[in-house]
């Protein structure tokens, strides 16, 4: 069996920095025989530091490239999850292979070949370059739709500490007439969490996700309706004070007028457009990008996170979120993932209130650890006076993929991009400097050809005299959307369509307030 092992290297100038080598060769072994037209191969993965079996996940090819299952092992799309060893039961023939754990481990790759009478024992390790929650990143999934027998493996294999798994949506139930457990929140491993009542409520215009419930809600209409108006289920469902609302994509049309009325928590900027291998490059039911300006393959996510750099000019404080989709989209749980930072003991709690608070970073590649001045994402800075204020970014970056290039967003335009190579030599990003309100925050960008791999800091913000930075030009961009989205509401009914706009209304009202009060252009 033949291995490659991705290995880090890591350089200090002030900031670490971890980035991908050449790949290295190892051989095991002869090569392997089978028992007449199969043949069996058990592999165990370890730890490297530790010895110990860990679990993970495989993607198996045969020579035609078609992804293989293993027994009974969780499959999804085109790879399995493994509790620590597994015995692959094979036709003859080529296979290769993939097994990583989650974006903290190196990954390993390689080719092994069944032949008559193969019988054989393979034990591989992975070593794990960063640990990011002995910093107090702890790492969270806001979209599973896997089996829920299945989640405590799956958030194992990819070292997951949060996890929301989906079991209804709109008007459809996993539970169906099965009894609702007593305590919806499973804590298992000592420090991981899945929550088994995340719901998801797909609408016209809308795709919101809905936490922390202890049931279902009862949403009779479907997916394509624009009555009764989302809003209406949306205010129900704030009587429970534990609710979380998550916009699953930033383009969803209504998320001007849930915004304008307070019915947002957080914002999937890592969303299920964004795959492994790929990209979903439209925006179905959504405002649509020009494809012009937002070319694929990065084009979708460039307009979603276009879209939230809008709405922080705009004055507001909403944190980004991510989730994989996995059960839907082809990705495996925690792909798109997001860190959120929690000091001292890390309880399902304190993560979501630090979330609150945009102490997180989203990514579905490389690890960013950013602090300014002592500060983490989400801090408001202030400046009084005349008085203009210089930060440094403190960075830690960790990747097994080669990045291309590090950028400092600051209010919503790219203030300096820096080259990686460049970067990795120095350890400094440049410093930033503020004389009026303002935000901004680091993206990471990965050099792939197929799809969009990045890491983003929650934002970190500047007010001067306790004012926040209000764009007349983002103000309007959201007003603009507003009107363009009542022009196109389908509803005939002249009564259903009056209480529809009536949120409009006030959406269109908390716009021109903004626009009113804007100090910026």
């Amino acid at each position: 069996m033949i291995l490659r092992s991705s290995i880090t290297r890591t350089t200090t100038h002030g900031v670490a920095c971890r980035l991908l080598s050449a790949l290295v060769v190892l051989t095991a072994g002869c090569p392997l025989v089978a028992l007449a037209a199969t043949g069996q191969l058990e592999i165990t993965v370890v730890d490297r530091e530790t010895g110990r079996p860990i679990a993970c996940r495989m993607h198996l090819k045969s020579a035609n490239g078609r992804p293989r299952k293993a027994g009974r092992m969780p499959f999804w799309h085109d790879h399995f999850v493994i509790p620590g060893s597994v015995t692959l039961r094979l036709p003859l023939g080529n296979y290769t292979f993939d097994i990583e754990r989650g974006p903290e481990y190196t990954a390993r790759s390689g080719y092994f070949t069944i032949n008559n009478f193969a019988d054989d024992t393979k034990q591989v390790d992975l070593g794990r370059f960063v640990d990011m929650s002995a910093h107090g990143w702890w790492s969270g999934d806001l979209h599973i739709r896997r089996r829920l027998p299945d989640v405590e493996l799956l958030m194992a294999a990819e070292d997951l500490h949060v996890g929301q798994v989906v079991t209804w949506q709109n008007d459809e139930t996993d539970w169906g007439s099965r009894p609702l457990p007593q305590d919806p929140l499973v804590h298992f491993d000592d420090n991981r969490y899945y929550h088994t009542m995340a719901g998801r409520h797909v609408r016209a215009g809308t795709t919101l996700s809905y936490f922390n419930l202890a049931a279902p809600l009862r949403l009779d209409a479907t997916a394509g309706d624009e009555y009764p108006p989302s809003m209406s289920y949306l205010l129900q469902a704030r009587k429970n004070l534990r609710l979380w609302v998550d916009v699953g994509t930033p383009f969803s049309w209504d998320l001007p007028m849930l915004v304008a009325l307070g019915q947002v928590d957080s914002i999937q900027l890592a969303h299920d457009h964004l795959r492994r291998d790929s990209v979903t490059d439209h925006e179905a039911d959504g405002k649509a990008r020009d494809k012009s300006l937002y070319p694929p393959p990065s084009g979708n996510a460039r307009w979603s996170q276009e879209i939230y750099f809008r709405l922080l000019d705009c004055g507001l404080k909403i944190p980004p979120t991510a989730g994989s989709g996995s059960g839907v989209a082809p990705n495996p749980v925690g792909y798109n993932r997001m860190y959120v930072h929690v000091d001292g003991d890390f309880t399902y709690p304190e993560w979501w209130e630090n979330l609150r608070l945009g102490r997180v970073v989203v990514t579905n590649g490389p690890l960013l650890r950013p602090s300014v001045n002592g500060r983490l994402p989400g801090h408001v800075f202030t400046i009084e006076g005349d008085q203009s204020r210089e930060f440094e970014i403190g960075l830690t970056l960790s990747t097994r993929q080669p990045i291309s290039y590090l950028e400092i967003i600051k209010n919503g335009k790219v203030e300096h991009s820096i080259p990686f190579d460049i970067y990795a030599k120095s350890g400094r990003l440049p410093k930033l400097q503020f004389e009026r309100s303002g935000w901004f925050l680091v993206r990471a960008v990965a050099d792939l050809p197929k799809t969009y791999r990045f890491a983003m800091t929650g934002p970190y913000y500047v007010e001067k005299e306790y004012r926040p930075r209000i764009s007349r030009q983002a103000a309007q961009f959201f007003l603009d959307w507003v009107y363009e989205r009542a022009r196109g509401l389908e509803l005939t009914d002249p009564d259903q369509r009056r209480e529809v706009l009536e949120y409009h209304r006030k959406a269109r009202d908390f716009w021109q307030k903004k626009l009113s009060e804007a100090n910026a252009e």
